[in-house]
């Protein structure tokens, strides 16, 4: 690499290159199964299989999402330290074949409509995830430089989310067909071992504590990696922040089949016609941020994010509330005609484009300020984190609408605490306050 290549980094020159490629597309066929397995699975309990369970569909969606998570609460600890102790792209490849044994079993749960087998396969994939994850985010700073961190995230956030569009998408879209559970079970097993190839092409990248003695007790190891991070409060605080994200997301992200049902009056190609709206908008966001930050780690960022995820949460709140009365689930080409709707979608994608300007520079900080020996176990922290907040997510979410409180109140509740939420990083960390007006002011970083 050159001396200009390096001052003007390209985010999208990566792609062509063996040291970003090859990960980049394995975490893209992580990230495109997940959620293609989850919202088919979503779609079938909201739209086919209401009979075979007694929970409601917004409840049950909530079943899903926390079942999804609880693996990063018990084993993020211990995959942290599986991704310092091991060369990184071995590791990658193991988590490959287990999602290939998971996804074989998805596939008989949806041929036999066995709804506990495919519970256990949502908890597997989220163990899926949570050996992943800090090998996933450590190994960007091992292959990357410090010009390149933004444009790097950009591009895996960016990739995460155009995955999760795709995955949502083609889940809902042959889930609606008649013989969807065999097409969405067919195409995870397929999605699965593309990833496996894929991971073929990882270069070597050396763990950086081989010698490292593995703590098998979760708890144990969960407190002291959240206490490794605790350490340092410009650290801990962006943990924090990065965790909110997630909630904010997962609140909005699992409850769009039931808003698109009872609110848009849509079908199941409404609710991925949405998810497909909000990941464009984070993938945007994300690829954006190189540009908005001019090649720096910019935590100036941060706050105009979260402004944008307030202000446009609470429109979708107005927006939700102005639509005119409609059929009964509707398709794509009806609700397209409603300029009413529109507005919907503008605001889902601005929300999310928000969201993607906030998460970015927060990964490239962590990455840039914890020390290589530790960076898979802080990263595991995280993971320990947006689990915790995740799971009072769906908690928070399913208690609000058990009490009876309507989809687009309870996005607006969750747009409102973003608010708060923000206030307090920065109250914590006035740095984000002052960067963000040099920011505004196009002052340069000190040097």
């Amino acid at each position: 690499m050159t001396a200009s290549s390096a001052a003007r980094p390209n985010q999208f020159a990566l792609l062509r290159q063996r040291r970003f490629a090859p990960f980049f597309w394995t975490q893209f066929g992580g990230a495109a199964n997940d959620n293609l397995f989850k919202f088919g699975f979503t779609v079938m309990v909201t739209y086919r299989t209401q009979a075979l369970h007694a929970l409601s569909p917004g409840l049950m969606v909530n079943l899903i999402a926390a079942l999804y998570i609880l693996p990063f609460v018990l084993f993020s600890a211990t995959s942290g330290q599986l991704s310092d102790k091991w060369p990184k792209e071995r590791l990658m490849r193991r988590v490959k074949l287990l999602e290939i044994a998971i996804m074989a079993l998805a596939l008989w749960g949806f041929l036999a409509g066995n709804l506990p087998a495919l519970l256990a396969c949502t908890f597997g994939m989220g163990l899926h995830s949570t050996l992943f994850g800090p090998a996933k985010y450590a190994y960007l700073p091992q292959h990357l430089n410090d010009a390149e961190l933004t444009g790097g995230n950009g591009m895996t956030e960016m990739g995460t989310f155009v995955a999760i569009l795709l995955g949502n998408l083609v889940g809902g879209l042959l889930m609606s067909l008649r013989p969807g559970p065999l097409l969405v079970g067919l195409a995870c097993l397929l999605v699965a071992l593309a990833g496996w190839l894929a991971s073929r092409g990882i270069p070597t990248t050396p763990a950086l504590e081989p010698g490292l003695r593995v703590c098998w007790n979760p708890w144990r190891e969960t407190l002291r990696n959240l206490g490794l991070a605790a350490r340092d409060p410009v650290l801990l605080q962006a943990l924090l922040a990065i965790s909110w994200m997630w909630f904010y997301g997962v609140a909005f992200l699992t409850q769009f089949p039931v808003f698109a049902k009872e609110v848009l009056h849509g079908d199941e190609q409404v609710a991925s016609l949405l998810l497909v709206v909000f990941s464009i908008g984070v993938g945007l966001g994300s690829l954006a941020c190189e540009w908005l930050a001019r090649g720096r780690v910019e935590p100036g960022l941060v706050p105009l994010g979260a402004l944008g995820m307030t202000v446009f949460g609470v429109d979708l709140y107005w927006a939700s509330h102005a639509l005119p009365a409609g059929p009964s689930l509707q398709g794509v080409g009806g609700f397209l005609l409603l300029p009413a709707h529109w507005r919907v979608m503008a605001d889902l994608f601005l929300l999310s484009a928000s969201a993607g300007i906030y998460s970015v520079p927060l990964y490239a900080l962590i990455q840039k300020h914890t020390p290589a020996s530790h960076r898979a176990r802080v990263i595991a922290a995280n993971n320990i984190l947006n689990a915790l907040y995740m799971i009072v997510c769906a908690g928070y979410c399913a208690a609000l609408l058990g009490f009876g409180l309507s989809v687009p109140a309870l996005l607006l509740s969750v747009a409102l605490l973003n608010l708060l939420a923000a206030g307090v990083l920065v109250w914590r960390q006035p740095v984000y306050g002052r960067r963000f007006v040099s920011w505004m002011l196009r002052q340069p970083r000190p040097a």
